[in-house]
């Protein structure tokens, strides 16, 4: 529970998005701004959630597809589709998620740990849950997801 709890507050200030079915949350500190989705620019032997790289304002951003990432089954990109623009370990990239619902303030009370899975399932993004009367919000350590050691190409092509 300490990993979900900031010393210096009781609350956490958190995005929610969906991805599927499920809604998750990140840091809202780390969120720069949110775009609708557009064509990316591909790059060869990439792992397939690392969709390729935008121009954003001069600097070159790779953009990660979450859903990939997650095997959530069947990608679709629409209207709703948004790439979350975060920075993480003073590099810029880019999520793409199925929406964002909105920003959500989750006190202690509402705060669980993460459960326990054994060695099948990695849960080692996953600070824990919220509960807001009757959603669950799966919340995400989005600096170690994106620093991780599968994501090292990400943060070869931000470099």
């Amino acid at each position: 529970m300490d990993a979900l709890m900031k010393d210096d507050d009781a609350n956490r200030e958190l995005l929610v998005f969906a991805l599927g079915k499920e809604e998750y949350g990140i840091d809202i500190l780390k969120v720069q701004e949110i775009r609708g989705y557009d064509a990316v620019t591909g790059i060869a032997n990439a792992p397939n959630f690392i969709k390729g790289v935008i121009n954003l304002r001069g600097n070159i951003v790779p953009i990660v597809d979450l859903r990939i990432k997650f095997s959530l089954g069947n990608v679709v990109y629409d209207q709703f589709t948004v790439v979350i623009i975060i920075n993480v370990s003073q590099r810029t990239m880019g999520i793409v998620v199925d929406g964002v619902s909105d920003v959500m303030t989750l006190a202690t009370d509402q705060l669980r740990a993460a459960p326990e899975f054994g060695s099948a399932l990695d849960t080692a993004y996953i600070l824990g849950l919220g509960t807001v009367e009757d959603r669950m919000i799966i919340l995400v350590d989005i600096e170690k997801l994106m620093t991780s050691a599968d994501m090292a190409l990400v943060e070869a092509v931000a470099a």
